[in-house]
């Protein structure tokens, strides 16, 4: 006997490729060098390298930590509303009246109304988890640049090493922060699914339509470019261009 109807599974289907599709495509396919998480990380490259030359580091360290506020913000918002969707779990009767006072809504039962809210729960730990794990991510990133050693003689080889691993943190940082938002991005997705499949698959595309955009069309994205190339243009000192090189 099927849990849910055909047209749930299909829904079901479109959401899980959707969302599993978009993160190949943006962060694992030829196509992911042109998306702003990679152009960022190329600035993040530019900013260490520069800190490696400022004596003092607590700018540095203070712009870091007021994106792990932002983190801390999105894990314990993560928490408030898995507790919200658990409570919903014990309001299965008032949903299902609810719902059937809506002229546009698919008939639901109990059984159907919380397999939804368990996909929406396990949404939300998942998005807990990515924002737990970049708020400790942000903590290592902001020692090590704290234990960034002086720059001394020549620069060299062994400091541009250092700050490609100080770097490669920060990304991973990035990306646990990217995959966190798309979870919540697709949990709004995921709303349309209580009221009727169609909409699922509906709000399931405007997602996907809007993450695209962000990710590869923006209007940020153009400035964060533009902004790229300049810096790329602008005369520095000959000493930082010959102590550390590229990685």
């Amino acid at each position: 006997m099927l849990l849910l109807s055909l047209l749930d599974y299909l829904a079901l289907a479109w959401f899980l490729t959707a969302w599993l599709g978009f993160t190949l495509y943006a962060d694992h396919s030829r196509w992911s060098a042109r998306n702003v998480a990679t152009v960022m990380n190329r600035i993040r490259r530019r900013w260490l390298r520069e800190m490696f030359h400022r004596e003092l580091r607590m700018v540095d360290m203070q712009i870091q930590q007021i994106a792990q506020h932002g983190i801390a913000f999105f894990a314990s918002t993560s928490i408030l509303v898995l507790g919200g969707l658990i409570a919903g779990l014990g309001a299965t009767d008032a949903a299902a009246t609810l719902l059937a006072d809506l002229p546009f809504a698919a008939p639901t039962t109990a059984t159907v109304w919380e397999v939804k809210i368990l996909l929406m729960i396990a949404i939300f730990v998942y998005a807990f988890f990515k924002f737990a794990r970049a708020f400790r991510l942000t903590t290592y990133f902001v020692i090590l640049i704290g234990a960034t050693p002086p720059l001394s003689g020549g620069g060299g080889e062994a400091q541009a090493t250092y700050i490609e691993r100080i770097a490669r943190v920060g990304d991973y940082t990035a990306e646990h922060i990217a995959y966190g938002l798309r979870a919540y991005f697709f949990a709004l997705a995921g709303l349309g699914w209580l009221i009727h499949p169609i909409l699922f698959m509906f709000t399931t595309t405007w997602v996907l339509a809007i993450l695209y955009r962000r990710e590869f069309r923006s209007r940020a994205l153009a400035q964060i470019l533009e902004a790229e190339e300049a810096l790329s243009a602008s005369p520095s000192t000959p000493a930082r261009s010959q102590d550390i090189p590229r990685a």
